[in-house]
């Protein structure tokens, strides 16, 4: 065996080797719902674009800090005269024009309100900061929820796909007892070309089902953030988080938890602030501005004169107090005292939206509980009467007729269940969500 064969070899074994002892390599990733939560949190655009106006909100706070900072600056500039003039006396010449002249120098200022609106303006700036931070939890919790939609919807699409199979399978296995009859003269033509026909209708849905699902998990990626093949697992049982639900009074707990953890609630009331503190602002405009300067100064000439002034250092301290500016700061100040009341009625606008909320996704999980449980009784009896007919049928007792309408039963009550069962599942989500305590959650988990 010379070397180029021995080294194929090698490498045959080895590839074999490495798909046998590690087939995971080659397998699609499989993520739990958790799973997508994290990445999408770290990769969803949305949320970046959040965390960008978070940020912008950061740097409006070191704009307002500014303000309250003295600003320092240099200068200088040079001038050229087309002619040197000189005044001329008994005792000599005196330059009164130089030919040309530079100055240069540092200088230093400050401004400030007598009204305090720079350190309104910084308060304003960090009470932002903090709006931003709630906007973005917000954020963050309703991308969770789509994320957790997509991801059940995926689930239903395999659970179509899982359901048109094994219908697929029962019209195949009717239509060849169909045919055994129709040879053996218990049957007529007819229940064969319908056992044919429906058997061509469940196909059909087959086919729709698998795109569905390739589509379901395209859109999962997409809101995810994830790439490539890939597989998730069956969500765990969180139906424990409910407790009694069943009466009006867990729904006041379930709005009194919403009020005080709904992350757009806590901005809004930052959002008063702000509207206050904008008020505050406005009216300090009707105070006077204080403004100190320091000024260091050098100058040169060409020629000199012994009169001239060549260096300076002063300072200047003034007071402007605007009396007439054609009603400007009435006008703002009454603008701001408007929007103060705007937001006043919007806070108590997300509070009665947010109660709806909560109230609503109650009902919605208190209703999928109860659909759910009878789905289950119904599905166990479509299923005990598609066996029972089948077995009619193969005797002769039932016609293709019963045995279609079982099917169909059976088919309804299937898809009916597993709607219900991801349904309720995402209904807590979304209680989690109207009480403000989603992203607590999935943080909270290992």
């Amino acid at each position: 065996m010379n070397v180029r064969v021995r080294i194929k070899f090698i490498f045959y074994i080895t590839a074999v080797l490495v798909m046998v002892l590690s087939p995971s390599i080659f397998a699609a990733e499989e993520y739990a719902l958790e799973d997508l939560y994290r990445i999408a949190l770290e990769k969803a655009e949305r949320i970046k674009i959040s965390e960008e106006d978070l940020f912008i909100a950061e740097r409006g706070k070191d704009k307002a800090l500014s303000a309250l900072l003295p600003k320092i600056s240099a200068f200088g500039d040079y001038t050229k005269y087309t002619e040197k003039k000189e005044y001329l006396t008994l005792s000599g010449s005196f330059p009164i024009q130089p030919s040309s002249s530079s100055s240069y120098g540092l200088r230093l200022d400050q401004s400030l309100s007598l009204g305090g609106r720079e350190i309104i303006s910084l308060q304003i700036s960090k009470s932002g900061i903090e709006s931003g931070r709630y906007n973005l939890y917000a954020i963050k919790e309703d991308y969770l929820l789509n994320v957790s939609s997509a991801y059940f919807d995926v689930l239903k699409a395999a659970k179509t796909v899982e359901i048109t199979k094994a219908n697929l399978e029962r019209l195949t296995k009717h239509r060849d007892a169909s045919n055994a009859r129709l040879k053996a003269g218990e049957a007529t033509k007819t229940v064969v070309l319908r056992a044919e026909a429906e058997l061509s209708g469940a196909r059909s849905d087959m086919l729709k089902s698998e795109n569905s699902l390739k589509l379901a998990k395209a859109v999962l990626a997409r809101i995810a953030g994830i790439n490539g093949e890939y597989s998730i697992r069956e969500p765990m049982d969180n139906s424990r988080y409910i407790v009694g639900i069943e009466d009006n009074q867990s729904f006041e707990s379930f709005k009194e938890t919403a009020l005080n953890e709904r992350a757009e609630i806590k901005s809004n009331r930052i959002q008063k602030k702000i509207a206050e503190d904008q008020v505050k602002y406005a009216k300090g405009s009707f105070m006077p501005t204080l403004s100190v300067a320091g000024v260091y100064l050098k100058m040169d000439e060409d020629p000199s004169s012994s009169f001239s002034n060549t260096k300076s250092v002063y300072g200047t301290l003034s007071l402007n107090f605007p009396f007439f500016e054609g009603g400007l700061r009435r006008a703002e100040v009454r603008e701001a005292l408007s929007k103060k009341r705007q937001a006043e009625f919007a806070f108590e606008d997300l509070k009665k939206t947010i109660n709806i909320d909560v109230e609503n996704a109650c009902l919605d999980v208190k209703t999928q509980a109860g659909i759910l449980k009878s789905l289950e009784d119904q599905l166990t009896f479509a299923r005990d009467n598609y066996n029972a007919v089948s077995k009619q049928f193969e005797y002769g007792l039932a016609n293709s007729i019963d045995v279609m309408d079982a099917n169909t039963l059976l088919v309804t009550s299937e898809r009916q269940l597993s709607e219900a069962k991801y349904n309720h599942q995402l209904a807590i989500l979304k209680l989690k969500r109207a009480t403000g305590t989603l992203l607590t959650t999935v943080n909270s988990k290992p």
